[in-house]
């Protein structure tokens, strides 16, 4: 495997305690009853007709990390059926990009194209079971046949043809005798199943297109319902991890390898990933990029992996941002916010500190004479000891933001201003004398002063400033170009859109500004292409890994210093309790501690009951459960501190009762749209139930 990232993804022992969540359950289950002999073995299967994203990122954080934490194996296999839509860039890309998360799959690189030949004579062996024939009828007349939810499908009038006609057939589709869309091999199994993907569901069609890999050698492709339990069952995969669309197609993964009688994998799935002001669909995504809204599949402004990856995103900050999800059973969105969090905090840590200034405006210290170059110590990374410090120069002019300068301040501007005096980063303290203005009235220069004796920003009288602001040397600064990246779409939901529009209208029109003329201290002409870096006051950039060149710099801003997700959690946990109504007279005294209420009070409680539908582990919160509960008009997830008292096999399928008109809340960035009740001492806890047969979404009262 070429090419081999900073990070990489050490694989810890196996694992045999108790399990973190469904998938984790699964495994265990297995391990101990011995089903796969204790072997772990999962694959990651992109489609090469795209990019990978952040949503490829989660599966692929499941796949390679659930082999690692077992002490297995984790194969990457191009599920390459689609000549149409594939090609070479799109398989560099995801090999790349799963390289650069830290992942290793050693030298088990495949591709489902590998496996053509056997995958032919599997369906041949179908046929001559009598349980595959091929099809004359066109694909919307295949489609309307189908049937529907309700009304179940009609036969096809080739279904009753012999075994001898379908392999005829079937062999001349191999030869090419036929054209594109002309016939199909479907397989023969209930056209009436409530299933809609048992209703004898297409297991090839015609395609005369040039394969990336084969060439001209095959005209008929499989399709992925047929081709990828096969291609788990000859490399050998114990857990066929999937995405949550394709638990409707289980039973039809189970039938082909029942029928077939091979070595058959589990097949598990999870929810995909859904994100704020994001869309996933590599289709949508192909259309920006075709469409020239971007400027490419490695725009910044992207979701994808290289677009992530050129905009500074770390490997490590989103394989944090993928534990901290976890891995659920149920669709829900993320906020984007988030996401963002867990890149601060990494690069917090480790992206090394800067001055630059975006929008210069000169500052002269009249009292440092001129030809003064005075070298300064700077700390590199204050959460860093390690990380040392750099020589910043410091000149008789600089230049500093005019946003930290106002000639008539408000009462809370403590920046520069006439007759105010500040600190300059790392250096002295300054006093503005005098704002020199062109013919416009615009301020275009500043005249101060320096106290000598304030130097590191402290001073000896013990005076105290209440603005810093960064700065950097004028004739010692480097001219750069930076753009500032602002989210794609304009609405939480991109796609939730009036009648006739899409979501190309909700795009962001001021997605990127690009500023010219930016000043950036000298030291920033070292670091390199790709490389993050905080601009101090500002936020974290990244020098632009395709536009960049030493006599031109480019830097793209990666995220700014603002935490929306942390201030989401200081709100959520800041919230005052609800304030008890003062009780009323009472024939008996309440015990020592509570305030009585009145009957009013109680009936503004919704409660109703609940079905828990699924249960897991919250990463990194040993006391909480997140839960997917049936309210009987509707699905909610709830988060419950029950997990030192209740397993998660222990709390699905129980009859609960919840709190279902509470304000929605973020736990451990987790949202809760409920509260669930229970009964509990200082050692114990006990969730009230329901016994009987009562239905979801009844009301207790």
């Amino acid at each position: 495997m070429a090419g081999t990232p900073e990070s990489r993804v050490e694989a810890p022992p196996a694992k045999d305690g108790a399990a973190q969540d469904f998938i984790h359950a699964a495994i265990l289950e297995d391990n101990r009853s011995g089903r796969f002999q204790g072997r772990v073995h999962t694959r990651f299967p992109p489609e090469p007709n795209g990019y990978l994203h952040i949503g490829h990122a989660k599966a692929i954080c499941i796949d390679f990390g659930m082999a690692a934490e077992f002490g297995g194996q984790c194969n990457l296999r191009f599920d390459d059926t689609n000549p149409t839509k594939e090609d070479q860039e799109y398989v560099d890309s995801i090999i790349a990009d799963v390289t650069w998360l830290g992942f290793d799959w050693e030298d088990r690189l495949f591709f489902a194209s590998d496996y053509f030949e056997p995958t032919y004579a599997w369906a041949e062996d179908l046929i001559r079971q009598g349980k595959a024939y091929v099809c004359d009828l066109p694909p919307d007349e295949v489609s309307r046949l189908r049937g529907t939810l309700t009304e179940p499908g009609q036969d096809s009038p080739c279904r009753e043809r012999s075994v001898e006609e379908n392999l005829d057939l079937f062999r001349r589709m191999r030869a090419g005798e036929f054209p594109d869309g002309s016939r199909t091999l479907r397989a023969k199994i209930d056209m009436a199943s409530p299933n809609l993907n048992l209703r004898d569901p297409v297991m090839y069609r015609i395609l005369h297109s040039e394969h990336h890999r084969q060439g001209t050698a095959w005209c008929i492709y499989p399709m992925y319902d047929w081709a990828h339990g096969l291609e788990d069952s000859i490399e050998g995969i114990t857990h066929s991890l999937c995405s949550l669309e394709y638990e409707n197609h289980r039973p039809l993964y189970d039938w082909f390898l029942d029928q077939l009688g091979i070595y058959h994998p589990r097949q598990i799935e999870f929810a995909r990933l859904s994100l704020t002001y994001t869309v996933m669909s590599k289709r949508k995504l192909l259309k920006l990029v075709q469409d020239g809204r971007v400027t490419g599949w490695d725009d910044p402004r992207m979701p994808t992996l290289s677009g992530l990856r050129r905009r500074g995103y770390t490997p490590e900050a989103i394989r944090t941002f993928c534990e901290t999800i976890g891995i659920t059973k149920f669709s829900g969105i993320t906020d984007v916010a988030l996401l963002e969090h867990c890149l601060r905090d990494d690069l917090n840590r480790r992206a090394p500190r800067y001055m630059g200034v975006l929008h210069p405006l000169k500052v002269v210290i009249e009292n440092l004479p001129e030809g003064t170059v005075e070298w300064l110590d700077a700390v590199n990374n204050p959460e860093n000891p390690d990380a040392g410090t750099r020589r910043v120069p410091l000149t008789r002019e600089i230049y500093i933001e005019a946003d930290d300068f106002r000639e008539e301040p408000s009462a809370q501007f403590f920046r520069l201003a006439p007759g105010r005096e500040v600190r300059l980063r790392w250096a002295y303290f300054i006093t503005c004398r005098e704002a020199v203005k062109d013919a416009q009235g615009n301020v275009v220069e500043l005249r101060c002063t320096y106290d000598p004796a304030t130097r590191g920003g402290n001073a000896p009288d013990g005076r105290k400033v209440k603005g810093t602001i960064h700065w950097v040397s004028a004739p010692q600064a480097l001219d750069a170009e930076v753009r500032l990246y602002d989210r794609l779409f304009l609405q939480e939901n991109p796609e939730d859109v009036a009648a006739g529009q899409d979501f190309m209208s909700t795009l962001n029109p001021d997605s990127l500004a690009v500023l010219r003329g930016c000043k950036l201290e000298p030291a920033l002409g070292d670091v390199g292409a790709g490389v993050t870096v905080q601009f101090e006051r500002l936020g974290y950039f990244c020098v632009d890994c395709r536009d960049s060149r030493p006599e031109a710099r480019v830097f793209n801003r990666t995220v700014p210093l603002r935490d929306t997700w942390a201030k989401i959690e200081k709100k959520e946990a800041g919230k005052p309790a609800a304030k008890a109504t003062s009780p009323k007279p009472a024939v008996e005294a309440a015990p020592a501690g509570v305030a009585l209420i009145g009957i009013e009070d109680f009936s503004r409680l919704a409660l109703k009951t609940a079905k828990v539908l699924a249960a897991e582990r919250v990463p990194a919160a040993d006391k909480l459960l997140r839960l997917q509960i049936d309210l009987g008009s509707e699905q909610r997830q709830i988060v419950a501190g029950i997990a030192l008292f209740y397993t998660p096999e222990q709390i699905v399928g129980k009859t609960v009762v919840v709190v279902s008109n509470l304000q929605p809340a973020v736990i451990r960035g987790v949202e809760s749209n409920g509260m669930l009740l229970a009964a509990k001492t200082k050692k114990d806890l006990r969730l009230v139930t329901v016994d009987g047969d009562l239905p979801p979404g009844a009301t207790i009262g």
